[in-house]
């Protein structure tokens, strides 16, 4: 078998979703089509089905520090990338293995509202982000919900508001503002002070569940394979536009009738 050099290893710290289409599932596979390595140490186990969620474990927050200590100090990670982090102990807790683990890309994926605006943790979890996890981090990818939520206020001038959003001391893609008949993902790169458009007609998707997760997963992999932030962005949106229009996996449902 041949042996890949460069494949970029990527550390999830993020939750278990069992229909595959979120989560630390869906990261999995967007990094292994785009060609790196994934391993995860997960904050929770979520129970669901097509219709709802039943219930969230959240697991212990020093056995999510014990697993992603397990890897980062016998394997390393070229980028490390958050997924669902439900608790403001959670935080916490990341935010010390990540100020210790700090020698590569950290991308923040903050969840934190959905796309109807619905808040889906506390305000302690939202504090807890802002002041332990974005002066980490590389690059923040919110929603446009969420980015509206942190400003205090709806998207107005794009790039005043991208420039906010970057102090911190992160770079920010801000996912999918609505433009026309386009959505437009919004990368302000703070170490050259450029933002960049990278717009995507619109597609009347059924489901968009993970839709970001991919995103942010491929973004993290590229970072991870060594190229500078635009052209890990770029890359990553090409997957994306493959990944939104071309064939799609989905789920037969069964019928318990038949």
């Amino acid at each position: 078998m041949e042996k890949i050099e460069n494949t970029g290893k990527v550390f999830l710290i993020a939750g278990s979703e069992p229909l595959g289409s979120a989560g630390v599932q869906t990261d999995i596979k967007a990094i292994t089509r785009c060609g790196g390595w994934a391993a995860a140490s997960l904050t929770c186990i979520v129970d669901e089905d097509v219709n709802c969620i039943k219930s969230i474990y959240h697991l212990p927050t020093e056995l999510i520090i014990s697993q992603a200590e397990s890897f980062l100090g016998t394997v390393g990670a070229d980028c490390i990338k958050t997924g669902v982090l439900p608790t403001a102990e959670i935080i916490r807790g990341v935010a010390k293995v990540l100020q210790k683990y700090n020698k590569q890309p950290i991308l923040i994926d903050p969840v934190i509202v959905n796309f109807a605006g619905e808040q889906l943790v506390s305000d302690e979890c939202i504090e807890a982000y802002k002041t332990k996890l974005f002066p980490l981090a590389t690059l923040i990818t919110p929603n446009f919900r969420e980015a509206e939520f942190l400003l205090g206020h709806k998207i107005q001038d794009v790039e005043a508001d991208l420039r906010w959003l970057s102090h911190w001391g992160c770079s920010v893609i801000v996912k999918s503002i609505e433009e026309g008949k386009y959505l437009v993902d919004y990368l302000y790169d703070k170490r050259t002070d450029t933002i960049t458009p990278h717009p995507k007609k619109k597609l009347h998707l059924t489901d968009r569940n993970g839709t970001g997760d991919t995103l942010a997963s491929a973004i993290a992999t590229h970072l991870a394979k060594g190229v500078d932030l635009q052209t890990a962005v770029s890359r990553a949106e090409a997957y994306m536009q493959y990944f939104l229009a071309g064939p799609r996996y989905y789920i037969s449902v069964n019928n318990p009738s038949n």
